[in-house]
């Protein structure tokens, strides 16, 4: 339970986020806010609110909460969704930023658009709305309301509801740009929280002598934990199966989520300048890196801490609950952080896809100041619905990080198969996206069902490979009469800077050593 000590450093944190989030709201006299400002926060990002807000959007309850009960189960393999992760975003950052950002692109339904036909674009727009309501966010509101019913023992629902009015009253009036600059604070008291209570964890089990000590005990008792790579003997395997992990399904579930997923991407395209999104990119990269320790690491140290959890998505909360007063409401804090900083952003991005890539198609006269207005509507009531779902969607799951997983990776080969085929070979056309996007919901469905020992990371990759051949063969069965692409892709600059190239190296090496020493 959390002291008055810590209510008061909790209370702290909300008034200096929600000041900090009117404070740069503030737009400049006789400037009223369109929707370039509310949605792409006027094209303005520096490099170092890109790169924190890109980590403050994905490392949520989801990865914190989820990810450490994953980590509970299935030890440090888990961690490969986040080192993995690192070497993706340099890839977004070098071949698929150049593209969004030569063509002006805010949204990813707006790039299918101008790359296919408007029936793709309002196909993934509808699909995207769907999955951010009612996975993501539902997911996020609900692993923090649990976060905070273990630690202090509030109401779960009343917990998710208090998240919700909080989120919504930080980030509705100044939207994107209220999020993006306010993460920077969000991600430094994120980080030092996260590896405070990992510090106090492992100096906890080796009863003071300190973290190496701590660290050692633990790889002591349980050596299988440290396995990067599961052996197929392993009983989680179809979790992450074996050497698929790096060749296989988790590439695929990586280059959706970084590079085509609009509440994290819409990120970069708000960025000043290509050179300043791909700055950005590398730091957010840097951070994927030191993002085990923080989410990981903790759920490995509740096998000894608290052995005996009723789920593991009680592994984070277990370890918060041993810290002394005030500590625990500084980690308590970057916790509601991490958890209000990616509700502002999901609900940013649900408004931006609704009313960029629906309601402006189909209501050209309206204003900006109209436009805003339904952005801002949106966003209340994409809140409001997952406060409603989220309990009898997720209340059954005890690993919800995993199950988040396998839903989205039914339909992102698909995704996949199209961003690539239209940002990388002409011939590509909508008949053809159609398919692979339809084929990729069908596909996974059918091999769930009459393929069930197929782990899902396979399952994603085995799709994505038959969805890439259907794609084609029908662009090929059905041409286009006329060209429809708008996207230009002939004179697109794919060169990158020499602290790029720099920041690319040093990602590959430390990857190569992670894996060297933990295979």
């Amino acid at each position: 339970m959390l002291s008055s000590l810590d209510y008061g450093v909790l209370a702290v944190y909300a008034i200096a986020i929600f000041s900090l989030a009117q404070y740069v709201s503030r737009e400049k006299a006789g400037h009223q806010k369109d929707s370039g400002d509310y949605f792409l926060a006027g094209k303005s990002l520096p490099w170092w609110a890109i790169g924190a807000s890109l980590i403050a959007a994905n490392i949520s309850a989801e990865q914190i909460i989820g990810m450490s009960g994953s980590g509970y189960v299935l030890g440090l393999a888990i961690a490969s969704y986040e080192w993995m992760a690192a070497i993706t975003l340099i890839i977004v950052g070098k071949y698929f930023l150049p593209i969004f950002l030569r063509n002006n692109i805010s949204t990813m339904p707006q790039f299918l658009e101008k790359r296919f036909d408007h029936r793709v674009r309002v196909v993934l727009a509808v699909f995207w709305l769907g999955v951010y309501v009612f996975v993501n966010l539902t997911a996020v509101i609900w692993l923090g309301g649990l976060a905070i019913h273990t630690v202090t023992g509030a109401d779960p629902v009343l917990s998710l509801v208090g998240l919700g009015i909080f989120a919504g009253a930080y980030s509705l009036y100044g939207g994107l740009k209220a999020v993006a600059l306010t993460d920077i604070f969000q991600v430094v008291l994120l980080v030092f929280g996260g590896l405070l209570i990992a510090y106090i964890a492992l100096d906890t089990i080796a009863d003071g002598r300190g973290v190496l000590a701590g660290f050692g005990l633990l790889l002591e008792r349980f050596p299988e934990k440290f396995d990067m790579i599961l052996s197929p003997d392993n009983p989680n395997y179809k979790d992450l199966p074996g050497i698929s992990v790096l060749i296989g399904g988790m590439w695929i579930m990586n280059l959706s989520y970084w590079g085509f997923n609009q509440y994290v991407i819409q990120r970069a395209l708000a960025a000043k300048s290509l050179r300043e999104a791909q700055k950005g990119i590398a730091f957010a990269a840097y951070l994927k890196l030191l993002m085990p320790v923080i989410v990981v690491l903790p759920g490995m140290a509740a096998l000894i801490l608290a052995p005996d959890l009723k789920t593991p998505d009680q592994a984070y909360p277990a370890v918060m609950s041993l810290l002394p007063a005030g500590i625990m409401g500084l980690v308590f804090a970057a916790l509601v952080a991490a958890i209000i900083s990616s509700l502002g952003s999901m609900t940013n991005s649900i408004a931006t896809i609704f009313t960029l890539d629906i309601y402006a198609p189909m209501h050209k006269a309206a204003s900006q100041k109209k436009l805003v207005m339904i952005g801002r509507i949106v966003s209340v009531t994409a809140l409001l619905t997952a406060m409603i779902t989220a309990r009898p969607l997720l209340g059954q799951f005890d690993q919800a990080f995993q199950y988040i997983q396998e839903f989205t990776g039914f339909f992102t080969p698909g995704i996949v198969v199209i961003f690539l085929l239209g940002m990388f070979w002409p011939r590509a056309n909508a008949a053809g996206a159609l398919s692979g996007a339809i084929g990729s919901a069908a596909l996974s469905l059918g091999l769930k069902l009459f393929w069930p020992a197929l782990p899902f990371i396979d399952r994603v990759g085995l799709v994505f490979l038959l969805c890439l051949g259907i794609a084609a063969v029908v662009s090929l069965a059905f041409p286009d009469k006329t060209p429809a692409s708008q996207i230009e892709l002939g004179d697109v600059d794919y060169k990158t800077s020499g602290s790029f190239n720099v920041a690319t190296i040093g990602v590959l090496l430390i990857l190569a050593a992670l894996y060297a020493v933990w295979w």
